[in-house]
């Protein structure tokens, strides 16, 4: 299938473009671009340089994507924007690539970015991820897979969003946001127990449901240290693939942030 370009569309002379690719009117596609085959670009969309975009995308009206960075440290340096595969980025929405701390901002696969969200410079953005309108992520978050991120958030940079945990609506988030749960709050962010919802959804068991419950009571209700409690998780659980996911989880975690909200079981 041939790609289907409008006329008053503006492509760049060493723009790569795919088989089936439909790019809308007034579109700009910069030189240093790859856009996969069955992508759609929506009127007025700009694709700058150093996009790199999957197959089977959907880029709506008046996306900008691949714009340099609003980083005060960013001084023109060579960098890039991933964008995988089924990805929809609806209308408005602004990715910046990344900088030379990382080189690259990624959006994963079968992913939907709603309108007017903002993912800054070196944000990491996983596959199956739901980030719904105007959310606003500073550098360096990182959302991993399957998580859900409610519209007017707030996320700070090097805030790091664990699989499948929700972030609720007009959140200021402002901690790292641990796997399965669900978390939420403006003046004062805390987590409010696990995305039980969002779980069963995904196809997780009870008996599953209820070791991730019971491993969390550990860590945050049981008075302990972090460290003290996340050697106990280690020791007393079957190392199940949820539990694995919380231990690396915090094992991974930025500067080993201190978790100090409560936890409602």
């Amino acid at each position: 299938m041939e790609s289907c370009i409008h006329s008053t569309a503006v492509i760049g002379s060493k723009a790569e473009i795919g088989q089936g690719v439909i790019i809308g009117p007034y579109a700009v596609i910069e030189d240093d671009v790859v856009i996969g085959d069955n992508t759609e670009i929506g009127p007025h969309a700009q694709i700058a340089d150093g996009a790199r975009l999957g197959r089977d995308c959907k880029v709506f009206a008046g996306a900008v994507l691949s714009t340099v960075p609003q980083d005060l440290k960013f001084e023109g340096e060579k960098t890039y924007l991933y964008v995988g595969d089924r990805t929809v980025i609806r209308e408005y929405v602004t990715l910046n690539r990344g900088t030379r701390a990382n080189g690259k901002t990624v959006v994963g696969s079968d992913n939907l970015i709603m309108a007017y969200v903002h993912a800054g410079h070196d944000c990491i953005i996983g596959n199956h991820v739901v980030i719904a309108n105007s959310v606003q992520f500073g550098g360096h978050c990182e959302v991993e897979d399957y998580a859900v991120v409610g519209g007017l958030a707030g996320v700070h940079q090097f805030v790091r969003i664990g699989k499948y945990a929700m972030v609720g609506g007009i959140s200021r988030a402002s901690l790292d946001v641990p796997p399965y749960v669900m978390a939420g709050g403006h003046e004062s962010f805390r987590f409010e127990g696990l995305n039980v919802v969002g779980l069963k959804r995904r196809g997780f068991s009870s008996e599953q449901i209820d070791t991730i419950r019971r491993v969390y009571r550990i860590i945050f209700q049981s008075g302990m240290l972090l460290g003290n409690a996340l050697e106990k998780v280690e020791t007393e659980f079957e190392r199940t693939p949820e539990v694995d996911e919380v231990l690396h989880f915090f094992d991974t975690s930025a500067a080993k942030r201190k978790y100090i909200r409560p936890f409602k079981s």
